[in-house]
């Protein structure tokens, strides 16, 4: 059974055709720069593809695609017949989706209700939903949305300390984000630790440009970091994270500037960039403190310490913590990143290893035989959880 994943935004669509009968990748590709120009990177087995193509929108974008994957030169099927399923990533599904579904016009229509949750992301990914369903009519499509599994998280978790009719209202409330991430990761712990999930306390730590913690208790989340959008939480490639909310009133008047402006500020020119005012890039952070940058250095210690921070309090929200999980481009790259995270939590039995924390692409404990708490680094695989739920709904 042959699975097309899709992950699209404002102006790309990024793909992959898995067989689900081996799991195996059979192509994956970005277009990039729709509505612009258009350009398209496409891999197989044979080799990587670059290709400079008109896209004036998502469904331009989308029939070059599936070109693509029937190309006798580039492509790895003979039939669009051979894709049975599409799977799309939806970041956003509210209060109204606890787990992945059918896409109906129902669903589609509640997706949309939702996308002022996530103005950025909601509408995109049904644009990319609704350009599948154009060139592969009578195809199933499933949503798998970010959020879901945080939906297990309680009242005392997800609950913010306003106004209970504004929540009821508005929906204002925390719901997570990374979930597929999270989801899988801590899965493969319970996997490379050999105990089942259920008798495992887990903090799974998405570190990439955008940064979430999630704590898992017995194999569901019951906290997590980011809130009713990507912008709580910790610190971040180019998110403040947690802020004291008067600081954003305070921002808009001395700078004289609107709340559009203000969320732009703080969504995309703050975090580690905005601290640092070298780089989003923690590569670029690491080269500029070692030349003696010290906001470069500062930024680094901050995000560190929060991390370290997030971890200790759902260690105490959970009373009790088996693993620690490092994932996502950060997360599974940056030796010096988990090391100075886990300098902070040697009190409550953390020890690594330094030989073994300096390996990468692969899914080990690097953790010291002696210590109580270990520290896990597991490539994430999110097209490969939409994949899975595609899979399984349709059966």
């Amino acid at each position: 059974m042959y699975v097309l994943v899709i992950n699209a935004g404002s102006s790309s669509l990024k793909y992959q055709l898995l067989d689900m009968s081996n799991e195996g990748v059979l192509s994956k590709g970005l277009c990039e720069r729709i509505g612009i120009d258009g350009r398209l990177v496409h891999e197989t087995e044979k080799g990587k593809y670059t290709f400079e193509l008109a896209m004036p929108d998502h469904a331009a974008a989308m029939a070059i695609v599936l070109d693509t994957l029937l190309d006798s030169n580039h492509g790895v099927i003979k039939s669009k017949e051979e894709i049975k399923a599409v799977g799309h990533r939806v970041v956003h599904g509210g209060e109204a989706f606890a787990a992945s579904v059918l896409i109906t016009d129902e669903v589609e229509a509640a997706i949309e209700a939702v996308s002022e949750l996530a103005p950025l992301h909601n509408p995109p990914n049904l644009t990319g939903i609704r350009a599948c369903k154009q060139h592969m009519p009578g195809v199933p499509q499933v949503a798998v949305f970010d959020t879901a599994f945080h939906q297990t998280m309680p009242e005392k978790a997800f609950l913010y300390a306003i106004d209970y009719d504004l929540y009821k209202k508005h929906k204002i409330r925390r719901y997570g984000f990374h979930g597929t991430s999270h989801k899988y990761v801590s899965e493969c712990a319970a996997e490379l630790l050999k105990r089942p999930a259920k008798d495992l306390k887990l903090v799974t730590c998405h570190l990439g440009n955008g940064v979430s913690l999630c704590a898992v208790d017995g194999g569901v989340s019951v906290d997590t970091s980011m809130g009713m959008t990507p912008l709580e939480g910790l610190a971040m490639g180019t998110r403040c994270g947690d802020i004291d909310p008067a600081v954003v009133q305070f921002i808009m008047e001395k700078e004289c500037i609107s709340a559009q402006q203000a969320g732009d500020l703080l969504n995309k020119k703050s975090g580690v960039l905005g601290i640092s005012g070298v780089s989003s890039d923690f590569r670029d952070l690491s080269a500029a403190a070692n030349d003696g940058n010290s906001r470069a250095a500062a930024a680094m210690d901050v995000f560190a310490y929060r991390v370290a921070g997030y971890i200790g309090r759902y260690a105490a929200c959970m009373n009790g913590l088996d693993a620690i999980v490092f994932t996502a481009g950060i997360g599974e790259n940056d030796v010096g990143i988990r090391e100075k995270v886990c300098t902070y939590l040697t009190w409550f039995g953390v020890e690594i290893d330094p030989e073994l924390n300096g390996k990468r692409g692969q899914a080990l404990d690097v953790s010291k035989p002696s210590a109580k708490v270990r520290v896990l680094v597991i490539p994430t695989n999110e097209e490969l959880v939409i994949a899975r739920d595609t899979k399984s709904i349709l059966k």
